[in-house]
């Protein structure tokens, strides 16, 4: 009677010891990943806060020996961990690929010191509009004194899909913006990519088109209550910005790090940095860049793929244009890896400020803005300018590099806010 009460009592601590909250560092080639356990009995989640995404459902089964399984059912994922009294060990299994993964009790926190913090000088609404079957929810932040004549930009997030705060590592860069734009008297609207956050809609076979047309539909909301409604967009948003520009639909845009040259060009002049970074000697890097160009003629032609093993890559390399082909099958980067907006450049005829890092290393900076600056029509209300020392994110950074954005406490440089102020609210030349 007293073994079992024993052994009662090890079961109910060990249960103990598996709630509240637990977190852990993925090691995602080489970058690190938090993931977020939240082991409640009634409405057990998980966060992986440097995506942005919180609140995911779990369903979690417990052993009698301090074993856990966690199963994530949204994102085809799976954690099993052993208890082992301040930590618990294990591994985190998705699409085929296992990680380990140890957690620990509670969560990081890390510092945002420009992350907007209440008590705010303005007001915000919360709202919807929708574009085909996508319904996409919003915050929509108004100046004090705002009326019809106030300047209004919708925001539009980079690829890959986003909360309405452009949320990557806690950082919410969209939020800092509008924060500034609201304090000097312009109103904005931000929301949630299709599919994600409060949002509903197709991701599995959208393109940017689509996203494109996400952000007309919330053009359309905002011309019911303002008389000139623009366009500020990061990275992919700014190349959606730009779309929407030549279409005639905005009356003024902003690019941040927008991709202005071919999905194509990008993708390989991406692929060649991080070959370099990792270390492959140039002739190597050379062989695949070819490959992966091939492989692009084929997509964008419709032609059959080149085999995989055609190439004399090493075995890593050839994986990974294997896998590569395989990802191209997708609507989206079929989509993305033929589109260039420089023909449509010389339509453009609205006000346009463009800004992109010197140290980014996602989107060149020299070919984008020297595409913009050949391509669109000379006009004192078009500002195309590099800032010196930003990466990506528009954080000023050592090296440009995706593993720096984490480390980094600012969000976005204060003096590009300044630059976004100085230039909005002097929409008098527009046309």
């Amino acid at each position: 009677m007293i073994l079992s009460t024993v052994l009662l009592l090890s079961t109910v601590m060990l249960t103990h010891a598996q709630s509240g909250t637990w977190s852990g560092k993925l090691d995602v080639q080489g970058s690190k990943m938090s993931i977020v356990f939240h082991l409640d009995e009634d409405a057990p989640t998980m966060d992986s806060p440097d995506q942005g995404a919180k609140g995911i459902p779990i369903q979690i089964t417990r052993g009698e020996f301090g074993n856990i399984t966690i199963k994530i059912p949204s994102i085809g994922a799976l954690y099993e961990g052993q208890w082992m009294g301040k930590q618990i060990m294990g591994s985190f299994k998705q699409w085929g690929a296992s990680l380990p993964l140890t957690l620990t009790p509670g969560a990081e926190k890390l510092n945002r010191p420009q992350t907007p913090v209440p008590p705010l000088p303005y007001s915000t609404e919360e709202v919807s509009f929708v574009n085909g079957d996508a319904v996409l929810r919003g915050t929509l932040v108004l100046p004090e004194g705002c009326t019809r004549k106030t300047p209004v930009l919708i925001m539009v997030t980079g690829s890959g899909f986003q909360n309405r705060d452009e949320e990557i590592f806690e950082h919410k860069p969209f939020a800092v913006i509008a924060d500034a734009l609201a304090r000097a008297g312009i109103a904005t609207l931000r929301y949630d990519d299709r599919g994600f956050g409060e949002s509903t809609g197709d991701v599995i076979s959208c393109t940017t088109e689509d996203l494109k047309n996400d952000a007309l539909a919330g053009i359309g909301l905002l011309r019911e209550r303002f008389d000139k409604v623009g366009v500020i967009g990061h990275s992919e948003g700014g190349t959606i910005a730009l779309m929407l520009a030549a279409e005639q639909k905005a009356d003024f845009v902003v690019s941040l790090a927008g991709m202005v040259v071919s999905g194509r060009e990008t993708l390989l002049w991406q692929n060649r940095i991080a070959l370099t970074e990792a270390g492959f000697p140039t002739n190597t890097i050379d062989l695949y860049c070819k490959a992966l160009d091939e492989v692009f003629d084929a997509c964008i032609g419709g032609t059959p793929m080149p085999s995989a093993t055609k190439y004399d890559l090493p075995a890593a390399l050839a994986q990974n244009l294997a896998a590569v082909m395989m990802q191209l099958q997708t609507a989206y980067l079929k989509y993305f890896v033929a589109l260039d907006v420089r023909p449509s450049l010389a339509s453009i005829t609205c006000p346009v400020l463009a800004l992109n890092g010197t140290r980014d290393m996602q989107v060149e900076p020299v070919s984008n803005l020297s595409a913009l600056r050949s391509g669109l029509p000379t006009h004192p209300s078009i500002k195309i300018e590099s800032v010196e020392g930003v990466n990506h994110l528009f954080q000023h950074c050592q090296t440009g590099t995706t593993d720096e954005y984490r480390d980094i406490e600012e969000t976005f440089a204060p003096e590009v806010l300044e630059k976004l102020v100085e230039w909005l609210p002097n929409l008098d030349s527009i046309r």
